[in-house]
């Protein structure tokens, strides 16, 4: 049977959670082993499996902080949902390669998500708007 809406949020939110308190094993956590996880522009390119995604979580969580999402919309479809958010933290790191300055930071993202059947993400894709870190982190 499809997951319902409201299991997805679920695990959508518990995934944003970990996001939210910096913990990558918590975050690895709510993937499938197998997950393809790919941050639209980032340098390594989608990679697979949880130890495949970590690096990644490693470094956002060293280049941004005090992060909080707020959803603005979401679609559903049997087995994955479209999250339309807003991050709002500080940057003292490199995000996206650019010099944080642990400056105040807030930009858009697009998650497309699948689930397996057993509810663990098994595909996460995220577009960033990276536009919009540029402009609020300009490198001069």
């Amino acid at each position: 049977m499809p997951m319902t809406p409201k299991e997805m949020d679920r695990k959508v939110d518990e995934h944003f959670g970990f996001e939210a308190r910096d913990d990558v094993e918590g975050v690895l956590a709510t993937l499938a082993p197998d997950a393809v996880h790919d941050i639209v522009g980032w340098p390594l390119g989608p990679t697979h499996g949880r130890d495949g995604a970590r690096p990644f979580y490693e470094a956002l969580f060293a280049d941004l902080s005090d992060g909080k999402v707020e959803c603005l919309n979401r679609l559903y479809g049997d087995d994955f949902l479209v999250d339309e958010s807003v991050w709002r933290g500080r940057a003292p790191g490199r995000p996206f390669g650019l010099a944080g300055k642990n400056r105040p930071l807030e930009f858009r993202l697009l998650h497309v998500i699948e689930f397996a059947k057993n509810g663990d993400i098994k595909r996460e894709n995220v577009w960033v708007d990276l536009a919009a870190i540029m402009q609020q982190l300009p490198q001069n």
